[in-house]
């Protein structure tokens, strides 16, 4: 399977390059997008290389999408043409994993109404605001949809979200 990851610099270390490998590992195929090509870097130095910018991508040539968090997300979600992504792939039912910040770009396309899911503490609200039902827990699987907390939750969000692409 063909996975699409969306970041941009700033976001959490481990919330990227764990997933990034631990599908690899899984035999997918990962592909990071941003804003442009290059690298991108996170809130603690590592860096990871941009295969396609968010313009470039083309929904329908992927399987699943990874959401990471950190303060990327903030960023990415202004960013139409990751929102577009986003929804599509969501309303699609294609598998969708979001972590920590990394739902709102979900809440900025508009898909969260209705759904089951987790975050960072911090952006609750937000998603509660945008129709979701917030949950406390490691892990949260509605549908097409994989949502944790933070960096503590990894292995049970991969663990999940491999589940699905099984």
């Amino acid at each position: 399977m063909k996975v699409l990851f969306l970041s941009a610099d700033e976001f959490e270390d481990l919330e990227l390059i764990y997933p990034l490998h631990r599908l690899k590992e899984e035999g997918h195929e990962v592909y990071v997008a941003s804003f442009k090509r290059g690298r991108i870097i996170g809130k603690h130095g590592y860096s990871v290389n941009v295969d396609i910018t968010f313009e470039e991508v083309n929904p329908d040539g992927f399987d699943a999408l990874v959401l990471p968090g950190g303060k990327a997300p903030e960023r990415v979600r202004l960013n139409d043409d990751a929102v577009r992504i986003t929804k599509k792939m969501f309303e699609d039912g294609k598998p969708v994993a979001s972590i920590c910040h990394g739902p709102q770009i979900l809440i900025s396309a508009g898909v969260l109404k209705g759904r089951r899911g987790t975050s960072t503490i911090t952006i609750r609200d937000d998603v509660i605001n945008a129709g979701a039902e917030w949950l406390d827990k490691e892990v949260v699987v509605d549908g097409n949809w994989v949502s944790s907390r933070h960096p503590g939750d990894l292995y049970a969000w991969m663990r999940e979200f491999v589940k699905l692409l099984r």
